[in-house]
């Protein structure tokens, strides 16, 4: 029957488009209350003052909850120190203001509209302090990762410094990258109800086992009396990975009025009370030979983070690993600022450091007279330089071979401002992608029933990636059923866990977990078993300590894979190919055409891993010339919260995108030799598109976003 590599469309497409999938907001709680929250109006100081008599007056409202009444809510530590938290913010905490935009206030209603125009009319007095906003803001305050994270480490071998001084051919050049906001379709929403002492929360989440247990911490009740759901979200990308401190506040609001609360957050509240991806600062140096051999790599990164938290994405990890050199250096620092906490966003540290990395990459190609494509293949390698390690597959050259020719790249003038159609300049710029392949200890559920049905129990999450599909597709094809008769229950916590659906992990592992419990089946039929027969299946990947399943009971899952590995390096690997068009006069920038050529081992649903990989080329696309939040660097304050003024791209921005899978076979990532391919589409993408403008007009735009002006202006 079918299975793995069969290209099937979404067994919950038909729910999704029929308004048949129920999200955050979709709790079938009978008559609930209405919460909207008021966020701070400053980003570093005090609460003076708070008068609610207005507020309290209007008809309708049932309480308001701030600081002086909310109770006891036990801080949390971010996830990237093995906390919960996607900040360690407490909103309610105190009357101190930490960042702008901080929850200071939930408005409770009977209906939405009066508990928003309570929130309007909740008057809150400050005293404010003069904050730091960002890079070279007086006040912010620079640590090196080392000393910021005991985990953290800078990737080192050999004597960069030494070598870029007697390196021939040099690339020396800084880089920037802006500030992201996920601003998924699907709002910010949280409801909660109580009964019997236990908690039902409704809330949209990658990581409903993490969340569960770090909300259990925050209230002081133990975990098993908290049921999270989540059947589905409308879009994460990282922003829905960690636990948010609205949850606390709504669950203690409902349990306090006995009554369900439903809160729905407004669009520019998503970027103050969620994470987001940092703007990041890049000193790149690279030593060739005048053959293109690097000789030296030298990768300094600069990270924007929270006063009180050190969240840093540190990409050198992959940036010094992509190609053969013999001498490489690195550094990661954070700059603290008085903001809301960073955290994952869709490749949150491939992203911005392979974008400088890439374009660096570029730059060499032309001081050398160098194709691009050919010195990517010059310093092809199959053992990474840090620890020599050989990769576990590296399919990159074959990817770059189809994806130029798939683009025509043979028939590109090496000229900058040489190709031209019109009034326009045309222009092909290139880039590597890598993605870690990552997998994670899971669990899961199967039942083969005596009427050829079956069902696939787990506790992951379908954020896009089209996981229940998968789980169809691999239960199908190893118990021999239809996969239309393979019923796949998924987003509750009441089933067995799963790790946080990020890191492009969950395929990988939510497969083979599935995998295993099907392997059972098969077992006990063979040794006669009749009716029902079900299976419990842990599956625990090599290089996942003994503990693994302990902890992801304990929604704390323990990533292996990337260079994590003792005996090898495991990554993804592409080629982006991209056309730009730039108008010779007013300097607009059109995406005309772009390919993109990927191997990433095991595909199970080519239908599915289409979509995600295109997404992600479209991801790269707007993050070289559309995203960025912009901060007033006066009151560290975002001027942008909606998505009139946050611009991303629409279908005539976009052109004509090509995805080419290339076959890959890897028995050292997985027994299913799955690698994760969510956000590997989104990596390169940026680097690849302003190399395009380069190649197109001759003017190298180091930072991105690209804007018409700094064409203009050069």
């Amino acid at each position: 029957m079918a299975g793995i590599g069969t290209a099937a469309l979404r067994l919950d497409g038909p729910a999704k488009v029929t308004g048949g999938a129920h999200y955050g907001s979709d709790a079938p709680f009978g008559k609930p209350l209405y919460g909207v929250l008021v966020t701070s109006g400053i980003a570093r100081g005090r609460i003076t003052a708070i008068d609610e008599q207005d507020a309290r007056a209007e008809p309708g409202v049932v309480d308001i909850f701030t600081y002086r009444n909310i109770g006891k809510i036990v801080p949390g530590n971010i996830m990237d120190g093995d906390g919960y938290m996607g900040t360690s913010i407490a909103p309610l905490a105190s009357a101190a203001i930490k960042h702008d935009g901080q929850i200071v206030a939930l408005v409770v209603a009977d209906t939405f509209e009066a508990a928003s125009a309570a929130a309007y009319r909740l008057k809150i007095d400050y005293a404010e302090e003069v904050p730091a906003a960002t890079f070279d803001s007086p006040g912010t305050e620079t640590v090196a990762g080392v000393v910021a994270s005991k985990k953290h480490k800078d990737p080192a071998v050999g004597d960069a410094e030494g070598a870029f001084a007697g390196a021939p051919v040099k690339i020396d050049a800084h880089y920037a990258t802006a500030t992201q906001h996920h601003n998924p379709i699907e709002l910010f929403t949280t409801a909660c109800s109580w009964s019997g002492g236990k908690l039902t929360v409704w809330e949209s989440s990658q990581n409903m086992w993490g969340a569960k247990t770090g909300l259990a911490l925050q209230l002081g009740i133990s975990p098993d009396d908290i049921h999270f759901v989540s059947p589905f979200v409308g879009g994460a990308f990282g922003s829905r990975g960690s636990l948010t401190q609205r949850t606390a506040i709504v669950a203690l609001a409902a349990k306090k009025l006995a009554r369900p609360v439903k809160l729905a957050t407004a669009r520019d509240q998503g970027f103050t009370i969620a994470t987001y991806r940092a703007e990041t600062r890049h000193h790149l140096k690279l030593g060739a030979t005048r053959d293109g051999k690097l000789v030296s790599v030298s990768h300094e990164g600069f990270e924007v983070t929270s006063r009180p938290d050190n969240y840093m994405v540190s990409g050198t990890d992959a940036s010094t690993r992509l190609y053969g050199c013999p001498n490489v250096a690195s550094k990661v620092s954070i700059v603290h600022a008085d903001r809301n906490t960073p955290g994952f966003m869709r490749s949150p540290a491939e992203t911005p450091y392979i974008f400088a990395l890439e374009c660096a990459m570029d730059e060499l190609a032309y001081a050398l007279n160098m194709d691009p494509v050919e010195l990517r293949k010059v310093n092809d390698t199959q053992n990474e330089p840090i620890k020599g390690l050989p990769y576990s597959s590296r399919s990159l050259v074959p990817c770059f071979d189809a994806a130029a020719k798939a683009f025509g790249w043979s028939k590109r003038s090496m000229q900058p401002g040489s190709m031209r159609e019109g009034e326009w300049l045309v222009g092909w710029g290139t880039a590597t992608t890598m993605y870690p392949s990552n997998i994670s200890a899971s669990t899961a559920r199967v039942t083969l029933f005596p009427n050829g049905t079956a069902k696939v129990q787990t506790a992951t999450h379908e954020i896009g990636q089209g996981i229940y599909t998968v789980c169809a597709l691999i239960a199908a094809g190893k118990l021999g059923v239809d996969p239309a008769n393979v019923i796949v229950e998924l987003g509750d916590s009441n089933l067995p866990p799963a790790p946080v659906s990020g890191g492009s992990n969950s395929t990988a592992s939510v497969s083979n977990a599935v995998s295993k419990a099907c392997d059972e089946i098969l077992a006990k039929r063979a040794q006669g078993a009749n009716g029902a027969i079900e299976a419990y299946a842990e599956n625990i990947p090599k290089g996942d300590p003994p503990d693994a399943i302990r902890k992801l009971y304990k929604g704390q899952p323990s990533f292996t894979g990337g260079t994590e590995s003792k005996d090898s390096i495991r990554f993804a690997f592409g080629a982006q190919f991209v056309e730009v068009r730039v108008h010779r006069l007013t300097r607009e920038i059109r995406v005309s055409r772009t390919t993109g050529a990927f191997a990433a081992g095991t595909i199970v649903n080519p239908t599915t891993a289409r979509s995600q990989l295109m997404g992600g080329m479209i991801w790269g696309i707007s993050a070289a010339l559309h995203e960025a939040t912009e901060i007033d660097p006066r009151n560290a304050r975002y001027t942008n919260k909606d998505l009139a003024d946050y611009l991303i791209p629409v279908n005539a921005d976009i052109g004509d995108i090509e995805v080419i899978m290339i076959p890959e076979e890897d028995s050292i990532v997985n027994p299913l030799g799955i690698k994760g391919i969510g956000e590997l589409g989104n990596v390169g993408m940026n680097a690849a598109v302003a190399n395009a403008v380069f190649h197109a007009t001759g003017v190298r735009i180091r930072q991105i976003p690209i804007r018409l002006e700094s064409l203009l202006v050069a």
